[in-house]
């Protein structure tokens, strides 16, 4: 367990000292900092890429900033079983869509259940392909992408030009190491990661920093599974009964952000 104030006023007065012994040390306290949060985030991802079956349910929120300034969040909450290195399964509820996704290692699958209309389209590959295609093909991004694939810090370290270990936190009652990363792209991130022998991401926040509002993107992680604590999944897609075809591009609000919120 690492140390966490419980008073607002009592973390300001210990940053302010904090700062004020690095300014006299010099940068290594910075560059401690900097190789435990790696250290941590590397050990993360060693985990993650040696769990063969994953589930968990997640929450999210996106936010949106309008041309008024008014910045508004969209809530939904999903699931996901995935298998590697190719078979996923992705559910996500919210107040614009129901939407299921469901990948074999061959066919991408996507069902929008409250229209009862699917698509479907030949991906063959592992789920690190899939992820890439759904972004860069489809501009369909998976909800937390970047930490499901095979290598996660291989992904989120490359634009990475500062790091920050902000030390502990508490999520629903699991204590987390928190680090904060900031990108030369426009993009800052943190991730809280559960402390102990199961190091998984239990909340991932992206911030837009180049746009106006700074809107952000966040998940929560809850009911996490891995190894032989995940149950058996069907990675098979079954049309429902009067379920209609569609292309993919032609399915009504499956993306989080809904065609209500486009810019006009």
């Amino acid at each position: 367990m690492r140390y966490r104030s419980e008073s607002p006023f009592q973390n300001a007065r210990l940053l302010t000292a904090a700062l004020a012994l690095a300014a006299v040390a010099g940068t290594t306290p910075a560059q401690a900092d900097e190789k435990e949060a790696k250290g941590l985030l590397k050990a993360m991802s060693d985990y993650m890429t040696t769990q063969e079956s994953i589930s968990f349910e997640y929450d999210t929120s996106l936010e949106v900033v309008t041309k008024q300034h008014q910045k508004l969040a969209l809530a939904s909450s999903g699931t996901v079983a995935l298998t590697r290195p190719d078979k996923i399964r992705v559910t996500r509820q919210g107040g614009f869509a129901n939407v299921e996704m469901v990948f074999d290692g061959k066919m991408l699958s996507i069902l929008g259940k409250d229209a009862n209309l699917y698509g479907q389209t030949e991906v063959p590959g592992t789920i690190d392909h899939l992820i890439d295609a759904l972004r860069d093909k489809f501009h369909r991004p998976l909800p937390a992408g970047d930490i499901l694939m095979s290598r996660p810090y291989d992904e989120l370290m490359p634009h990475v030009i500062d790091v920050k270990d902000l030390g502990s936190g508490v999520i629903r009652g699991e204590e987390c190491d928190h680090l904060a990363f900031r990108t030369n792209d426009g993009v800052d991130w943190q991730i809280w990661i559960a402390q102990g022998q199961s190091p998984y991401p239990c909340r991932y926040v992206v911030t837009s920093t180049k746009v106006p509002g700074f809107p952000q993107y966040t998940i929560d992680i809850r009911s996490w599974k891995a190894g032989a604590d995940v149950a058996a999944s069907d990675f098979s897609f079954k049309p429902p009964e009067g379920a209609k075809e569609r292309k993919l591009n032609e399915l009504p609000d499956t993306d989080e952000l809904p065609e209500l919120f486009s810019v006009k």
